[in-house]
């Protein structure tokens, strides 16, 4: 059985995203706060999906959960719940190490083609393999194990990040509209905004560039999209 995780405080929108779920054949393990969506974690290690509401009671809140789950885990896919709508908030969700955000209200058909775009995208299913390793130095693209060397260290990257640099890597040169890269690593089906792969592309950098505020790797179309190298 598929493992989500659900975090949310409001019983009855857990007990909605749970339903919805157990339909769309996942099994939903739940957690009212931040501490116990933890401890769960630690007790189904094949979690491969957690869905993380903002707001929470107690004192640690679901940008809080996010970076630990990030810190110990970069596999683990991650959507934020939230009520809010302020751009901010999108952002810091997803530069805290999140994949995606839903903003409530949401439909059961959004929600569940988001988990099951990200549960495809964590290797959750198995992907084709034409080769088991791309060598563009300074970086090595193992894609069996799905990861990423920069002149020899192990780059800890999310699996969308893994997705977007594997892209590059098969398209070295080649200019890729936003659109595309939305379409190639989340899904056709994906629902969510184009924002979503800037924010990720800024979080890649940080990890990939010498500096981030000058990329040599990950370059910049401007109005259209990005592109690996000169």
């Amino acid at each position: 059985m598929k493992k989500v995780l659900v975090l949310e405080d409001e019983a009855n929108i857990r007990s909605f995203v749970v339903i919805n779920l157990k339909r769309a054949g996942y099994e939903a393990i739940e957690a009212e706060t931040g501490e116990e969506a933890l401890a769960q974690l630690k007790r189904n290690p094949d979690i491969k999906v957690a869905l993380l509401d903002i707001m929470l009671p107690d004192d640690m809140d679901g940008f809080e959960v996010c970076r630990r789950i990030r810190a110990s885990d970069s596999k683990i896919g991650i959507i934020m719940l939230t009520a809010r709508t302020q751009e901010m908030d999108k952002v810091t969700g997803l530069m805290t190490g999140a994949d995606d955000y839903v903003t409530k209200p949401f439909s059961p058909a959004e929600l569940t083609a988001r988990v099951d775009a990200l549960f495809r995208r964590t290797g959750g299913e198995e992907e084709s393999v034409s080769a088991d390793e791309i060598s563009q130095p300074p970086f090595l693209l193992n894609t069996r194990n799905r990861t990423l060397e920069k002149n020899g260290q192990r780059v800890k990257l999310t699996q969308v990040e893994y997705g977007i640099v594997k892209l590059f890597m098969e398209n070295p040169g080649k200019a890729l509209s936003r659109e595309e890269i939305l379409d190639m690593v989340w899904g056709r089906d994906y629902f969510g905004e184009l924002k979503i792969v800037d924010v990720n592309i800024r979080r890649l950098r940080i990890k990939i560039e010498d500096n981030p505020t000058k990329p040599t790797y990950v370059n910049t179309v401007w109005g259209y999209g990005y592109k690996w190298g000169s």
